[in-house]
């Protein structure tokens, strides 16, 4: 069985995104296979404006003091550091339709398929996440 990572990111938010990326680099590092499979609100995180300024939960602003003392990337940086170590992106089909999206409206280097394009992924992946 290969070393298989499959994660669903459903949820938009910047710490979502963190949440996300960060896992899906790390397990690339420890030598993963990695497939992100982005629905519903999941696809802010892959989307060319709204990831640029995913919104920071109420009350958490103190964070963002955080991230930039520990130099913690961009949510964009991160996603592109994950495209360039192999991470998979897929973009939910059927939630771009409800949402009236195109694969123009997400960043480059996406694949847009459906819950079974993911699923045959995640089907013999070691860990599989949701976020």
């Amino acid at each position: 069985m290969a070393n298989k990572v499959a994660i669903i990111a459903s949820n938009g938010g910047l710490f979502d995104a963190y949440k996300v990326f960060n896992i899906a680099t790390a397990a690339v590092a420890i030598d993963a296979e990695v497939a992100i499979f982005f629905t519903f609100e999941g696809l802010h995180l892959i989307h060319k404006q709204a990831y640029q300024q995913l919104p920071m939960p109420a009350g958490k602003e103190y964070f963002a003091e955080g991230f930039k003392a520990a130099n913690v990337p961009s949510i964009p940086d991160l996603v592109k550091m994950a495209q360039e170590m192999g991470v998979k992106i897929i973009a939910c089909q059927m939630t771009m339709d409800v949402m009236n999206l195109k694969k123009e409206d997400f960043i480059d280097g996406i694949d847009v398929g459906g819950a079974v394009t993911f699923l045959d992924f995640a089907k013999d992946a070691n860990i599989t996440l949701t976020f």
